[in-house]
């Protein structure tokens, strides 16, 4: 429901393609998001060493989704891929609280990038359907979502 609002706000033709940049940390889901997203079967999925590109057609949108792997040696490159982005989607692993700092300061840094100034963020608070997920909301309140001011942005649950 977050990811159509947000594209109905950017849609400007009737044949308008979207390209979206799915990041964040290895582990997080944002392969099996982008199967999903694509009718794949998700149950055999492997760690990214690279990107993934699928261009996925849904409720009259043609999105060109970019899955960058979220190793920590790969992240420096994520930069390379910030160009022509219409939304930004950040996946985080909810369960994971360990992580929770690491993610955050990703984050952070990626919404400071120049080529990224103004680019919706949908950010999906993941694996909430695990019995230790921290709420969406907490997550956003650790995270300080709620002082971001140059962008739309919202976080949604999702498992």
């Amino acid at each position: 429901m977050g990811l159509l609002s947000l594209l109905r706000k950017l849609k400007q033709a009737p044949d308008r393609e979207l390209r979206l940049l799915l990041l964040g940390l290895d582990n997080a889901g944002k392969t099996t998001l982008l199967k999903t997203l694509a009718a794949e079967d998700p149950t055999h999925i492997t760690p990214t060493q690279g990107f993934n590109i699928k261009s996925v057609s849904c409720e009259g949108f043609k999105l060109h989704v970019w899955d960058i792997g979220g190793q920590r040696k790969i992240r420096p490159y994520w930069r390379n891929y910030f160009e022509n982005t219409d939304v930004l989607l950040y996946v985080i692993d909810s369960a994971d609280r360990k992580r929770m700092e690491e993610t955050g300061f990703e984050l952070a840094e990626i919404l400071g990038e120049d080529k990224l100034a103004g680019v919706p963020a949908l950010v999906l608070a993941n694996k909430q359907d695990l019995f230790n997920a921290a709420p969406a909301s907490e997550i956003a309140d650790n995270l300080q979502l709620h002082t971001i001011r140059n962008r739309g942005w919202q976080i949604q649950p999702a498992s």
